[in-house]
């Protein structure tokens, strides 16, 4: 998942979650505290185990019942240590100033899609979701990290989120949900859908996984929608900057090929009467 901390390719960043201001002082105390054998590296490594024991608990889960699975706590702990791998690569770069703009960046990004790939393909297999529900609810996210990253190349402003909900909420969201999982249980069907004669039986789980799906969506169209049009007004006043410019450009040239124009009139006259002379 994506965080504010990848990389320091970017001359600004907002992340103005709602867990920032416990987030930001926590990232900075381990940051000040880590051993000096631990780096940056060895920190995005270990984010990307933490999701794989996330998707793999999820896995295990559908294979017994939901109710009193000791997985779900297990799934909890792989998304701690995501959180605390993925989150503090950066932030222990830019405190040791051994920042990698490019290759962090990269890299960075890039282990967020694959880590996507294994939560959301875990959490389709652990029979708390419906595994096609979780892949359009993956669909939705990647979109999300789309917009984010197409965003910040053409405004150079690293901006995770504007509405307060970023990855680190998402993954406190994903820890509830695990708990009252485990003292609940999903349920049966509540709600019987039948499309092009192809029943789709849906649990608790799958609607609250769509209704995320679809706010991902909302979330996104958002975005993209108010992003163009920033992007259109700011184009369209560079353009016009532009046009100003080359019309004041076209100006003084024409006034500077007159002066010559009448500097060459004048030459032959004066010419002219010095002879006379």
């Amino acid at each position: 998942m994506t965080n504010e901390n990848d990389g320091a390719k970017l001359d600004k960043r907002t992340n103005d979650i709602l867990l920032g201001p416990l987030e930001r002082p926590a990232l900075q105390f381990f940051a000040r505290n880590m051993p000096a054998w631990v780096n940056s590296d060895m920190l995005t490594v270990l984010g990307l185990i933490g999701s794989l024991l996330a998707g793999f608990s999820y896995s295990m889960i559908g294979r017994g019942e939901v109710k009193g699975n000791p997985w779900l706590f297990v799934a909890s702990l792989g998304f701690i240590i995501n959180w605390f791998g993925d989150s503090l690569d950066g932030t222990l770069a830019r405190y040791r100033k051994h920042e990698r703009p490019n290759f962090g960046y990269y890299t960075d990004h890039a282990i967020d899609g694959i880590t996507s790939l294994i939560i959301f393909g875990g959490i389709g297999l652990s029979g708390i979701v419906r595994f096609d529900i979780a892949m359009l609810a993956l669909s939705c996210w990647l979109l999300l990290m789309i917009q984010v990253y197409l965003k910040t190349h053409v405004t150079g402003v690293f901006e995770m989120t504007s509405i307060g909900v970023g990855p680190t909420e998402v993954r406190l969201l994903a820890i509830i949900l695990n708990t009252v999982l485990y003292f609940t249980g999903i349920g049966g069907t509540i709600w019987p859908l039948q499309i092009n004669k192809v029943a789709y039986d849906l649990n608790i789980g799958s609607i609250v996984v769509a209704v995320l799906a679809l706010a991902f969506l909302v979330y996104y169209s958002y975005q993209v929608l108010r992003t163009a049009i920033i992007l259109a007004a700011s184009d369209e006043a560079r353009l016009v900057k532009r046009k100003e410019k080359e019309a004041r450009k076209a100006e003084k040239a024409l006034i500077k090929s007159q002066k010559k124009a009448e500097k060459k009139g004048l030459e032959p006259i004066i010419d002219g009467s010095m002879m006379e002379d």
